[in-house]
């Protein structure tokens, strides 16, 4: 999902200097002898972001060759440049499931335009709906450090998650590095304003791993922080520069903050690269994120 311009002193330091241990492996004597659990199937997904330039070449060809490396799941972020119904109809030739789609809520606040996306995502089949970005000022290109504009954005949350819970949806929200920035000066992160203003039966977390790391949050904190909560996460992988990479190629260890699984209320693994199709990276590199991330997942015990 896009990028932003933070200074890549405070963010990217803790991460490339820290290294695997940062991102919590342990050391090889601690790790247990056998690792029984596993990724259910079924609840792996991948982010069509990550294959944004090959589903423009070739939609239904894409589609298929997910659904031959084993998805059976995707989620989706826009249509392709087709309407909500087309949309359903090549993910249903190609035996796939959108259970979850990216859409921003209105800015400013729009009940009727974000009815339309509630309407559009129940069309596709959608289980979950999820609002992909915020963190940076219009104005300045910046990271936002007014706490306002984080207690602004958690009433207009609340008011999306209600209307999706009425169109029977869950409503999301997916984080970047930016929402751990400190605001007002203070000790408090946007993220700290959205998890605590928003109302849990309403808005659920979906953590992207990667962009946790990044903003210096671990994961298994979150989950201890917010349980039950945390329904979706990015599998995202990070590697010694802390740029991204396929999943299980990088420093992260997904075993061990998937062991907190049922802790966190997690139903949905979803694999995403965000530049698997940027050059000099091609667009079929991106189908190369998405056979490495299923195969990852699958084979992961923990």
């Amino acid at each position: 999902m896009p990028s932003s311009s933070v200074s890549r002193r405070g963010l990217l330091g803790a991460a490339a200097l820290g290294g695997a241990s940062l991102l919590g492996a342990p050391a090889a004597s601690a790790a247990p002898a056998h690792r029984q659990s596993r990724v259910p199937l079924d609840r792996i997904s991948v982010q069509l972001y990550t294959l944004r330039d090959q589903l423009g070449l070739d939609l239904a060809a894409s589609l298929a060759e997910l659904r031959a490396i084993g998805y059976t799941r995707v989620e989706h972020a826009g249509f392709v440049g087709r309407t909500a119904a087309q949309f359903r109809a090549a993910l249903d030739t190609a035996g796939l499931k959108a259970t979850s789609g990216h859409v921003a809520i209105p800015q400013p606040w729009d009940a009727t335009a974000w009815q339309r996306a509630l309407d559009d995502a129940n069309i596709v089949g959608n289980r979950f709906i999820v609002h992909p970005f915020f963190g940076i000022d219009p104005a300045t290109g910046q990271p936002i450090r007014d706490g306002a504009k984080y207690h602004a954005l958690a009433r207009d949350l609340n008011r999306a998650g209600a209307l999706a819970r009425r169109a029977g949806l869950d409503f999301g929200y997916h984080n970047h590095q930016l929402e751990f920035v400190r605001q007002d000066g203070g000790s408090r992160t946007g993220y700290d304003i959205l998890t605590a203003e928003t109302d849990p039966d309403l808005v659920h977390l979906e953590v992207d791993l990667f962009w946790a790391w990044r903003g210096a949050a671990d994961p298994v904190d979150l989950v201890q922080r917010h349980r039950g909560r945390i329904r979706q996460v990015h599998v995202k992988d990070m590697d010694t520069a802390a740029a991204f990479t396929d999943p299980g190629v990088g420093l992260i260890d997904f075993g061990r903050i998937f062991e907190h699984a049922r802790e966190a209320g997690l139903v949905e693994y979803i694999v995403e690269r965000d530049n698997a199709g940027t050059p000099p990276r091609t667009p079929a590199d991106a189908l190369t994120t998405a056979r490495n991330g299923f195969k990852f997942l699958a084979d992961l015990r923990f």
